[in-house]
C-alpha cells in the first residue's frame, strides 16, 4: 500500500485564528522616534535601544528614569539615544522605522497616529490600543533566542504569568548555545545536506543545550563539527528513520508530557488516532505531515495491518515517525503488535508514555482508585471482545472482587452486559459506578449511580464519544463532582 496515495487519511495542518501576526523586527542601525519623556516611554526606548536602533527622543522634559537611561546609553553599544528638547511635530517621521508616543489625551494620540500613518511609519501609542498598528509583547530574553507573548491587550497580567513560566523552562545558558549555533550554522550546512542527517545533528545539538546548565566550553564548536563529519561519512543505513509511540493523554493538551511535546516538535510524520484532540496536534511541528489512522468501533477504520505498513515504509524513507495514540500507548493501544512488527523490520522504536484515561478520570473526580479503606488493587479491563460482546478470556469472578476498583475501557456498547455479568458473579447491584465521557475535555460529562443503572446511564449518554466505566466502593468515599443519576437527563 502506498500511503502517499491516500488523501482520505491525511489531515491537513490546522491553523487556529490569530489575533495578531507575531513578527520579529530588525532595527539595528535604524532611526526610530519616541515622543514623550515618561517612564513608560523610557521603557519602550530602552527596548528599541537594546535592538541596536538609533532612538530619537522628542520631549520638553524627561523623567528621572529616562534621564538615567540616556546617560548610560553607552551600555547599548549598537544603539544610541538622542534627546531633542522639544515636543514632536510632523517633520520627525522622515526616515523613521517605528514611531512610539506616550500621550495623555486621545486628541494628541490621534494626531500622532495620523501623522505617522501619513508618513508611512508603523506607530504605537502606549496604552491606547485604538491608536496602535502593532503591540509589544511580554519578552523572555535569551538573545539571539527571543520569546514574545501577547494576549492581544486582553490580559497583560496573564502574559506576564506566561513569561514567568517560560523563564523557568529556558535555561540561562541557552543564550550561549544559541550564539554557538549561529557561528556553526554555515559550516554545518556545508558538511550536511538538507534532510535527515542535518536534522539529526541539530537535534543532538538541542539535546546538549537543554541538558546543560552551563554555557558551551571552549572547543565545543570544534567537537560538534567533528560530529557533523562523522554523520556525513556514516553508512547509508544510518539515515534510516525511527518510530516513536507517543501517548497523547485523554485529550487535555496540558496533560501531555514534556518529552511527548519534544517528540511532536521533532516529527516528520504524525500518524494519529481519531481520539487525539486538535489541541494536542497543535503542539506538533508545523511542517510535520499529519495522517489520520483512527480506529473506532462501529465506524469505517484504518486496518492495523495498513498502519503497520505505513510506519515501516515511512521509517525506511528516513522519516521520524510519531505514532500518536490517545491515552497511554501501552494500555489498550495495540502497541505490542506495532512494536513487534517494527522489530521484525529492524526499525528503531521507542515509547513515550501518556496519562491513561482512568488516571485522568480519578483526578477529575478527586478519588483515589486504591483508597485503602475500599480497594487493595485496581484493574483496567477491555469492555468488549474483538468480535463484539464481552471478552471470553477475562476472569469475571476475579473482576467482581469487592475489594478491587475496576475500570472498563471501550465498554459503552456493552455496559448492560457488563453489569449483568458482574452482578451474576456476586457483585452487589448497589455497588457504586461512575461513567465519564470525553475525559478531561471541555465536553466532559459525568454520571454517578449504582451498577444496576449502568445500562440506562450509558444509553442516555450515547455512544458518539469515548466512554469510561468505573465500578467499585471507592466511588462512595466522597461527594463526587458528577451528577446524580436522577439528574442525568437534565444535565446532558
Amino acid at each position: 500500500m502506498d500511503v502517499l496515495q491516500q488523501p482520505r487519511n491525511e489531515a491537513p495542518a490546522r491553523m487556529e485564528p490569530l489575533a495578531k501576526l507575531p513578527v520579529f523586527w530588525a532595527l539595528e542601525g535604524k532611526r526610530v522616534v519616541v515622543a514623550g519623556g515618561s517612564d513608560a516611554a523610557a521603557w519602550k526606548a530602552e527596548l528599541l535601544g537594546a535592538c541596536g536602533a538609533q532612538v530619537h527622543v522628542y520631549a520638553d522634559a524627561l523623567s528621572d528614569t529616562f534621564e538615567k537611561l540616556i546617560s548610560r546609553g553607552a551600555e547599548h553599544p549598537h544603539g544610541a539615544f538622542i534627546h531633542h528638547c522639544q515636543g514632536w511635530n510632523k517633520t520627525i517621521f522622515a526616515d523613521a522605522a517605528i514611531a512610539i508616543a506616550d500621550c495623555e489625551e486621545d486628541d494628541e494620540a490621534k494626531a500622532f497616529f495620523d501623522a505617522a500613518r501619513v508618513a508611512g511609519v508603523p506607530v504605537n501609542v502606549i496604552d491606547k490600543p485604538a491608536f496602535c498598528q502593532f503591540q509589544f509583547g511580554s519578552i523572555v530574553n535569551r538573545s539571539p533566542v527571543v520569546v514574545s507573548i501577547s494576549t492581544d491587550g486582553a490580559a497583560p497580567i496573564l502574559a506576564q504569568a506566561i513569561r514567568r513560566r517560560i523563564e523557568t523552562l529556558l535555561p540561562r545558558a541557552l543564550k550561549g548555545w544559541a550564539e554557538l549555533a549561529q557561528t556553526l550554522r554555515d559550516r554545518v550546512n556545508e558538511r550536511l545536506t538538507p534532510g535527515p542527517l542535518r536534522r539529526a545533528f541539530w537535534e543532538r545539538f538541542v539535546d546538549r543545550a537543554f541538558s546543560s546548565s552551563d554555557t558551551p566550553e571552549e572547543g565545543v564548536g570544534g567537537l560538534l563539527l567533528e560530529e557533523a563529519d562523522r554523520l556525513r561519512e556514516a553508512p547509508a543505513h544510518s539515515s534510516r528513520g525511527r518510530v516513536t509511540l507517543v501517548g497523547a493523554g485523554p485529550g487535555d493538551a496540558e496533560l501531555l508530557t514534556l518529552k511527548a511535546v519534544r517528540a511532536l516538535q521533532a516529527a516528520d510524520v504524525i500518524l494519529f488516532d481519531d481520539l487525539v484532540s486538535s489541541e494536542v496536534l497543535e503542539l506538533a511541528r508545523r511542517e510535520a505531515r499529519r495522517m489520520l489512522v483512527g480506529k473506532r468501533g462501529g465506524r469505517t477504520s484504518c486496518r492495523q495491518e495498513d498502519i503497520n505498513d505505513m510506519m515501516v515504509k515511512l521509517a525506511k524513507a528516513g522519516k521520524r515517525v510519531v505514532r500518536l495514540k490517545s491515552g497511554d500507548p501501552m494500555i489498550f493501544g495495540r502497541a505490542g503488535e506495532e512494536i513487534a512488527h517494527l522489530d521484525r523490520e529492524n526499525i528503531p522504536v521507542d515509547v513515550i508514555p501518556g496519562i491513561t484515561a482512568a488516571s485522568a478520570m480519578a483526578s477529575r473526580l478527586g478519588i483515589s482508585l486504591t483508597h485503602r479503606d475500599h480497594a487493595q488493587s485496581v484493574r483496567f479491563v477491555t469492555g468488549h471482545s474483538q468480535h463484539g460482546g464481552l471478552p471470553n478470556d477475562v476472569d469475571w469472578a476475579a473482576v467482581a472482587d469487592r475489594r478491587t476498583t475496576t475500570v472498563f475501557y471501550m465498554g459503552g456498547r456493552t455496559a448492560g452486559l457488563l453489569a449483568e455479568r458482574l452482578i451474576g458473579e456476586g457483585l452487589p447491584s448497589s455497588t457504586p459506578a461512575v461513567v465519564m465521557s470525553d475525559v478531561s475535555r471541555p465536553t466532559q460529562v459525568n454520571w454517578r449511580g449504582s451498577l444496576s443503572c449502568l445500562a440506562e446511564a450509558v444509553s442516555e449518554m450515547g455512544y458518539a464519544n469515548p466512554v469510561l466505566i468505573a465500578v467499585g466502593s471507592v466511588f462512595s468515599s466522597r461527594s463526587l463532582a458528577g451528577v446524580r443519576v436522577e439528574e442525568f437527563a437534565d444535565a446532558v
